[in-house]
C-alpha cells in the first residue's frame, strides 16, 4: 500500500521508478492480490496511466484485465475500471493538434492491441455478455470498447457477433435504454456494426430497428432535431443501401408513409441551422436509396408508387418550388425528385402537372430549364436540373412528344416561354455549358422514339432578318462547321448521332446537304490535338451511322459510295482507329457508370450516360459495315432471305405442334370422360346383376311356396275343390309371370339397342382415326366427335335410369305377388286344425298320385316352364350387360392407342424442328460472322405469341360459324 500511495500521492525520497516499472508492479498486484479492494485499486491505477503509457499498459496489462472481466463479475466497479482501461489502449484519439506521424502511430497501436484482444474470439462474446449488465459503469464503457473494436477491425468483430447467440439482439436492446448517453453510443455502435454486412443488416432490420429509429427521430424533432437524428438517419442509410431485402421490408412495413412529415418545412424558410441542413440532406439521401437506379426495376417501381400514393412526391415538389431553401438542399431535392419519377409514368405525369407559384403560373419543367440554361446558376444545380429533365423523359414517350411539340410551328405561343424555346436558346447561346446541356436534353427527347425524330425534322429556325428559315438539323451542322468550343461540338454531335440513328429519313435529310459529308471526312482525316481527337471520333461515329442506316435513296450517297469515299480520303483502318478513340476516353468510362451527371468541373462535362450505351451498341456494327464488300452484303441478303424462309417454316411447325397439342389435350379429356362413364356403367351393370340374382332367388322361393300352397289346398278341401282353387291361383300368377316375361323381353331389346349404339360409336371413332392425317379438319372433327360422344353418353345415362325404374317396378310387383301368395296360403290353411292334418293331407297326395287329374297338374307345369324361360332371359340379360362392359373397355383401349400414336407423331415433329433449329443456328452464326445483327429468340417468341393469339381467335370464330 505504501508503494501505491507513493505512486498516487506525494513524492517519496530517493530515485523514482519508471512508468514501465510502475505498470509492471501494478500488474503483479492485479495478478497476485487476494483482496478485491487491492485488485480494484491496482486496476484504477492502471486506468489512470493508460493514456500516458498506452504502449506499456497495453503490452503488460491486457491479459490481466481480461482475466478480471472473467473472474470479478460480481463487482461492477472493478469491471468498469477494466473496461475503461481497455478502451483507452484500443481507442485511437482523434486530436486535431497531433501531426500526421503521431496520428499514424496511434492508429497502429490501436490496430495492434485490437488484434491482441481479438486473438481469442471468446473475449468479444464476454463483452456481449457484460452488455447485459444494467449498471451504468459497466454498460457504457462496454459499448464504447466494442465500438472501438469495430472501428479498428470491423470484419473480424462482425463475424464473431454474427455467430454469437443473441449477439445482435443484445446490441439492439441498447436503443431501448432510458439513459440517453448509452442509447446514443448504441447508435454509433450499430452504425459501425452494420457497415458492409448484409447479413447483420437483415438481422438488425428484423429486430424492429426501423420502428425504433423512426420513433427516436420523431421524439427528437425530425429535421429540427440534433445530432441524434443524424445518427439515426446514418444507421437507416446503412440498413437500406444496396440491401433489397431490407428495402422491401421497409416498404411493406408502411415506413415510407412515415417519412412524409420530415419534409414539411413550412412557409418560413429563413432560419436553417447547419444541423437542420445536415438532417434534411440525409433524409433526402434516404429517399434516394429506396428509388436508386441501381436497385432492381421491380423494387424501385414499387417504392415510387408508394411515394406517390402517400403524398411524399407532392411534398418534395413543394420544397422544389419553395423560396428561401438553401442551395444544397434545393439541389439534393431536385436529384431526389428525379429518381422518384424516373421510369414511373404516373409520377412523370404528376411532375408534368406541377406549376411554380408565379404570376402567371409556369410549369415546373420550364422553371427548371430556365435555371439550366442560365450560366449564373451554380454548376451543381444546373447538373441536377439536367438529371431531372432526363429522368422525366426516361421511358416516357408521352413526355417526349410534349417537349418536341413545343418546337413545332403550329404549337408555338409567342406570349409564353416553352420548354422548346428554352432548349433552342440554350443550344445556340454563347455559353458552351448551356449548349451541351440543351443538346443532351433535346437528345433525351428523341431517345428510342422514331416518331419524334421525324417530327423534329419539321422544325424551322429564323436565323436572321431577311434570310429564309433553316431546319434545326441544318443549323446544328452549321454551328459544327463554324469551329466552336469542344464542349459545344461534342454536345451537338451527340444530338445528331442520337437523332439520325435508326431513322433512315433523318439520314436522308442529313445527307441531302452537300456540305455535311465533306465536312465530316475533312474533320476525320486531319491530324489534330488530343482534345480534337474526341471530336474526330464522334464525327466518325456520325458518318458510320449514315452508312449503317442508309436506305440508298440518294444516288450520290449510297452505302457503297460512302464506303468508297472513306477508303479513298480517310482509310478504313484510320477511320476505325478514330472511331475507337471515343470508348477509350476517360470521361466516357466515367459517364457510363451511372445515369446521374456528376462532374468535378464544367469542362469535364463531355459525355452523357445514355449516349455511351448508343456508342457501345453501334461501334461494332459500324466497323463491320465499313469493312464489308458488296459481295458480302449480297451474301448477307441471301442469308437473310434463307433465314426468313426457315423462320416461316419454323413458325408453321410451331403452329402445327400447337394444334396437335390442343387436339391431344381434347382427346385426353374425351378419354377421361369416357373412362369415367365406363366406370359408372360398369357399376350400374354390377348392381343390375346383383338385383337379377336377387330376383332369381325370390322366384325360386315363390315357386316353392306356390307348390306347398297347392298341396295344402288339395289335402284340406278335396280333389275337385283343389283343382278349382289351384286353377285360380295358377291363373293369377301366370298373368303376373307373363307380365314379367314381357318386361324381361323389353329389357333384352333395350340392351340390344345399346349394343347397336356402341357399335355406331366404335365406327365413329374409326372415322376420327382415319381423318387424323388431315391438319385442316382435325379441330372440326374433334368438336363433332366430342358432341357425338356427349350425346351417346347422355343417351346411355337415360337408358340406365329407365332400367333402374323398371327394376324398381319389378320389385314392387314381386312384393305384391308375394303378398297375394301369402294371403292365399293363410286363407287356405285356416280350416286345418293342426299341423298333423296338413301332414296327413300331404301324405295322402303322395300315396295317391294317380287319383290327381293331369289337367290339375298342367297349370303348375306351365308355371315352371315360364319360370325357366324367365331365368334364361335373365341370364341373357346378364350376358348382354357383360358384353356392354367389354365394348366400353375396348373403346377405352382404342382411345389410349390413339393418344400414343399422337405422341409419337409429335415426337417426330419435334425431331424435325430440332433439325431446323440447328440449321437456323448455323445460318445465324454465319450472319454474326459477317457482322449482321440478329434478332433474339425472345423477340421471335413474342411475335409467335401475338400470332398465336390471332390464330386462336380466328379458329374460334370459324368453329362458331360451323356450329351455327
Amino acid at each position: 500500500m505504501n508503494f501505491f500511495r507513493g505512486v498516487m500521492g506525494g513524492q517519496p525520497a530517493g530515485p523514482q521508478p519508471t512508468g514501465a516499472e510502475t505498470i509492471h508492479k501494478l500488474c503483479d498486484r492485479v495478478a497476485s492480490s487476494t483482496l478485491l479492494e487491492d485488485r480494484r485499486d491496482a486496476v484504477r491505477a492502471l486506468k489512470s496511466l493508460s493514456k500516458k503509457y498506452r504502449l506499456e499498459v497495453g503490452t503488460q496489462a491486457m491479459d490481466h484485465l481480461v482475466h478480471i472481466l472473467q473472474t470479478d463479475r460480481s463487482d461492477s466497479e472493478i469491471l468498469g475500471y477494466a473496461l475503461d482501461t481497455l478502451y483507452n489502449i484500443i481507442c485511437n484519439d482523434e486530436e486535431e493538434e497531433q501531426d500526421e506521424n503521431a496520428q499514424k502511430q496511434e492508429e497502429d497501436l490501436g490496430v495492434l492491441f485490437t488484434d491482441k484482444f481479438l486473438a481469442d474470439s471468446e473475449n468479444v462474446t464476454l463483452l456481449l455478455t457484460l452488455l447485459e449488465e444494467f449498471d451504468f459503469h459497466v454498460r457504457w464503457p462496454g459499448v464504447k470498447l466494442l465500438t472501438a473494436l469495430l472501428k479498428n477491425q470491423c470484419n473480424q468483430v462482425q463475424g464473431v457477433i454474427l455467430v454469437s447467440p443473441m449477439g445482435v439482439s443484445r446490441l439492439m436492446d441498447l436503443l431501448a435504454d432510458s439513459r440517453e448517453v448509452i442509447r446514443n453510443d448504441g447508435l454509433l455502435l450499430l452504425q459501425q456494426l452494420t457497415k458492409g454486412n448484409a447479413a447483420i443488416q437483415k438481422i438488425v432490420a428484423f429486430e424492429n430497428a426501423f420502428e425504433r429509429l423512426l420513433d427516436i427521430i420523431t421524439e427528437e424533432g425530425s429535421s429540427d432535431g440534433g445530432i441524434v437524428v443524424e445518427d439515426c438517419l446514418l444507421l437507416l442509410v446503412n440498413l437500406l443501401k444496396n440491401n433489397s431485402s431490407n428495402q422491401n421490408f421497409f416498404k411493406e412495413g408502411s415506413y415510407i408513409q412515415r417519412m412524409k412529415p420530415w419534409f414539411e418545412v413550412g412557409d418560413d424558410n429563413s432560419g436553417w441551422s447547419a444541423q437542420k441542413v445536415t438532417n434534411l440532406h440525409l433524409m433526402l439521401q434516404l429517399v434516394r436509396v429506396m428509388v436508386s437506379p441501381v436497385n432492381s426495376p421491380g423494387a424501385t417501381s414499387s417504392c415510387q408508387k408508394s411515394m406517390y400514393q402517400c403524398g411524399l412526391l407532392q411534398q418534395l415538389c413543394t420544397i422544389l418550388m419553395a423560396t428561401g431553401v438553401p442551395a444544397d438542399i434545393l439541389t439534393e431535392t431536385i436529384n431526389t425528385v428525379s429518381e422518384v419519377i424516373r421510369g414511373s409514368q404516373i409520377n412523370q405525369d404528376y411532375f408534368a402537372s406541377v406549376n411554380a407559384p408565379s404570376n402567371p403560373p409556369r410549369p415546373a419543367i420550364v422553371v427548371l430549364l430556365m435555371s439550366m440554361v442560365n450560366e449564373r446558376q451554380p454548376f451543381v444545380l444546373r447538373c441536377a436540373v439536367l438529371y431531372c429533365f432526363q429522368c422525366f423523359l426516361y421511358k416516357n414517350q408521352k413526355g417526349q412528344g410534349e417537349i418536341v411539340a413545343t418546337l413545332l410551328p403550329s404549337t408555338i405561343d409567342a406570349n409564353s416561354i416553352s420548354a422548346g424555346q428554352l432548349l433552342c436558346g440554350g443550344l445556340f447561346s454563347a455559353d458552351s455549358l448551356s449548349n451541351w446541356c440543351a443538346a443532351v436534353a433535346l437528345a433525351h427527347a428523341l431517345q428510342d422514339n422514331l416518331t419524334q425524330k421525324e417530327q423534329l425534322l419539321r422544325v424551322q429556325l429564323a436565323t436572321s432578318l431577311g434570310k429564309p428559315p433553316v431546319s434545326l438539323l441544318q443549323q446544328c451542322t452549321n454551328i459544327l462547321s463554324q469551329g466552336s468550343k469542344v464542349q459545344t461540338r461534342v454536345g451537338l454531335l451527340m444530338l445528331l448521332c442520337t437523332w439520325i440513328s435508326n431513322c433512315p429519313i433523318a439520314v436522308t435529310h442529313f445527307l441531302h446537304n452537300q456540305e455535311n459529308v465533306p465536312f465530316l471526312t475533312g474533320q476525320i482525316s486531319e491530324n489534330l490535338g488530343e482534345d480534337e481527337r474526341l471530336v474526330q471520333g464522334l464525327c466518325a461515329l456520325l458518318l458510320g451511322i449514315c452508312i449503317y442506316y442508309n436506305d440508298n435513296s440518294l444516288e450520290n450517297y449510297t452505302k457503297e459510295k460512302l464506303k468508297q469515299l472513306i477508303e479513298k480520303r480517310i482509310g478504313k483502318e484510320n477511320f476505325v482507329e478514330k472511331l475507337g478513340f471515343v470508348t477509350k476516353h476517360e470521361l466516357y468510362s466515367r459517364a457510363a457508370q451511372k445515369p446521374q451527371p456528376v462532374f468535378p468541373s464544367p469542362e469535364q462535362m463531355l459525355f452523357d450516360h445514355e449516349f455511351t450505351k448508343l456508342v457501345k451498341e453501334l461501334e461494332g456494327v459500324i466497323t463491320k459495315a465499313v469493312h464489308k464488300t458488296s459481295e458480302e452484303e449480297k451474301k448477307e441478303e441471301e442469308v437473310k432471305k434463307t433465314l426468313e424462309q426457315h423462320d416461316s417454316i419454323v413458325i408453321q411447325y410451331k403452329d402445327l405442334i400447337r394444334d396437335q397439342d390442343t387436339q391431344i389435350q381434347e382427346l385426353r379429356e374425351q378419354v377421361s370422360t369416357l373412362s369415367l362413364n365406363s366406370e359408372q356403367m360398369h357399376n350400374q351393370i354390377t348392381q343390375q346383376q346383383s338385383q337379377i340374382q336377387q330376383h332369381k332367388d325370390q322366384y325360386n322361393i315363390l315357386k316353392l311356396k306356390l307348390g306347398k300352397d297347392s298341396q295344402g289346398l288339395s289335402s284340406n278341401q278335396g280333389l275337385s275343390s283343389s283343382q278349382g282353387e289351384g286353377a285360380h291361383v295358377n291363373g293369377l300368377h301366370s298373368e303376373e309371370l307373363s307380365q314379367l316375361r314381357e318386361e324381361v323381353e323389353e329389357l333384352r331389346r333395350q340392351h340390344t339397342l345399346q349394343h347397336t349404339q356402341l357399335s355406331d360409336k366404335d365406327s365413329l371413332i374409326n372415322t376420327l382415326v382415319c381423318v387424323w392425317g388431315g391438319e385442316s379438319h382435325i379441330r372440326k372433327m374433334s368438336l363433332v366427335t366430342a358432341g357425338c360422344f356427349h350425346q351417346e353418353v347422355e343417351s346411355l345415362r337415360s337408358r340406365v335410369q329407365s332400367q333402374c325404374a323398371e327394376i324398381s317396378q319389378l320389385q314392387t310387383e314381386r312384393q305384391e305377388l308375394i303378398r297375394r301368395a301369402e294371403a292365399v296360403v293363410r286363407t287356405r290353411t285356416q280350416p286345418s286344425p293342426c299341423l298333423e292334418t296338413h301332414v296327413e293331407a300331404m301324405s295322402f297326395l303322395v300315396s295317391c298320385p294317380t287319383s290327381l287329374s293331369p289337367r290339375s297338374l298342367l297349370p303348375l307345369q306351365e308355371e315352371c316352364r315360364g319360370l325357366r324361360e324367365g331365368h334364361a332371359g335373365l341370364e341373357q340379360q346378364l350376358a348382354s350387360a357383360q358384353s356392354t362392359v367389354a365394348i366400353e373397355q375396348t373403346e377405352k383401349t382404342k382411345l389410349q392407342q390413339e393418344v400414343q400414336e399422337s405422341k409419337k407423331e409429335q415426337d417426330d415433329l419435334l425431331m424435325l424442328l430440332a433439325d431446323q433449329d440447328q440449321k437456323i443456328l448455323n445460318l445465324k452464326q454465319r450472319l454474326r460472322d459477317l457482322g449482321e445483327t440478329i434478332e433474339d429468340e425472345d423477340e421471335l417468341d413474342a411475335r409467335d405469341q401475338f400470332g398465336e393469339d390471332d390464330d386462336e381467335d380466328d379458329e374460334e370464330e370459324e368453329d362458331e360459324e360451323n356450329n351455327d
